[in-house]
């Protein structure tokens, strides 16, 4: 991955209706994440890169580096993606609104 430059945003900079991708891990999505956001974990990414529109991709993980790496891979096979800076810790101190799947607050696991 060296040299490759990935477009990267500020969380408060996301065009409204932007597809957010999350590719964390489930434990980390279930805790919080955005409300409109799609989940694909990482490791899953490229078997299911498919379930990705065909416009620009905004990708966030917990502070930014799964989402550069996964940004960088995106952009590399042709795809748009852009990496949004800070992850979900950005996010939530931007209180920006989250959602969980546990029954509990969300927070940025």
């Amino acid at each position: 991955m060296g040299g490759m430059t990935v477009p990267e945003i500020d969380v408060t900079q996301l065009p409204s209706g932007a597809f957010l991708l999350d590719v964390r891990e489930n434990d980390e999505w279930v805790a919080g994440h955005a409300p409109d956001a799609t989940h694909i974990p990482l490791g899953e990414l490229q078997a299911r890169v498919d379930e990705l529109p065909s416009g620009p991709v905004y990708v966030v993980c917990r502070v930014g580096g799964r989402s550069a790496h996964a940004a960088a891979w995106l952009n590399h096979i042709g795809r748009d993606a852009v990496n949004v800076g800070g992850g979900m810790q950005s996010w939530e101190t931007a209180g920006k609104p989250m959602v969980s799947e546990s029954g509990q607050p969300p927070f940025v696991a």
